[in-house]
């Protein structure tokens, strides 16, 4: 299996509790051969289609423990003892496999609200899917998760447009590209631009926003899980950093972290303060 696509996102680190990192690795393993059919060859729209309604039938079958294809069989040979151990939630999983889907009919979004709506399906799973295996599920956590998955989404969107605009698909809002006088077809020209950087810049703003507003999550998950989530939060906010330090300039160029990169993003998780609030729980 290769790890190569999700950037933003490590997968059974050595800093994930071991016990978990099967678990870990099957979820990734779902998520990235269903993200592949969606975007990866030369086969249409309408075959993708097809293939994403076949993963789905296997999942569901094996979730309700039914002969499956042997289309995926080691996809859904690791995923199924993962699921009956720790009883994932189906929906989760399901809503993955939308967000794979609208990819394939939707390439523009109006505003933020269907941004945000998309990522509710595309990224944030991922997290409460984690937070299930750590049996975390009290609501500030979990709305603290979907902030930084729903951020990390967005960075990736702003980091690399390139990788989108060749699918004709543009995730900056309607309504911001409005704001500095652009439309759709304007971002898909790629045309990098005073107009599309403050577009960007905007953006950029919002996910960081997202970032901080979710970060004292890694405060409540407990031992390696929380160190590991400290440095997904600094790994974020890092490609953010350099996003701003070129201007905002990603329609031409992409930032990506590097191996410099991890001494100050260590030093960020070590200094990451516990809220104030946080403070008072334990206290109580």
């Amino acid at each position: 299996m290769s790890i190569e696509h999700y950037e933003n996102f490590p997968v059974a680190s050595w800093l994930c509790p071991p016990p978990l990192r099967p678990a870990v690795a099957a979820i990734y393993w779902f998520a990235r051969t269903a993200d592949d059919l969606a975007d990866e060859g030369d086969a249409s729209a309408s075959e993708r289609m097809q293939d994403l309604r076949d993963y789905r039938a296997d999942l569901y079958a094996m979730a309700a423990g039914q002969a499956r294809s042997a289309r995926w069989a080691g996809v859904f040979a690791a995923l199924a003892p993962i699921y009956r151990q720790h009883a994932l939630p189906l929906q989760l999983l399901d809503d993955l496999l939308d967000a794979f889907m609208q990819d394939l009919h939707k390439t523009r979004y109006a505003d933020r609200l269907e941004l945000l709506d998309y990522c509710r399906r595309s990224a944030n799973p991922v997290g409460r899917l984690l937070l299930h295996l750590y049996g975390i599920n009290d609501a500030e956590a979990l709305r603290r998760s979907d902030a930084i998955c729903t951020s990390l989404q967005l960075i990736n969107f702003w980091q690399d447009p390139s990788r989108d605009i060749p699918n004709g698909r543009c995730y900056a809002p309607a309504g911001d590209l409005a704001r500095q006088g652009m439309n759709t077809e304007d971002w898909l020209r790629g045309q990098d631009s005073a107009d599309s950087r403050a577009v960007l810049a905007e953006l950029c703003s919002w996910a960081r926003e997202l970032m901080e507003a979710g970060a004292p999550l890694v405060h409540q998950i407990p031992g390696r899980a929380g160190w590991e989530l400290r440095l997904v939060v600094q790994g974020g906010l890092r490609i953010l950093e350099k996003i701003a330090a070129m201007d905002f300039a990603t329609l031409q160029q992409r930032p990506a972290l590097r191996s410099l990169d991890s001494l100050p993003m260590l030093w960020r998780a070590l200094r990451m303060r516990r809220p104030q609030s946080l403070l008072l729980e334990a206290r109580s």
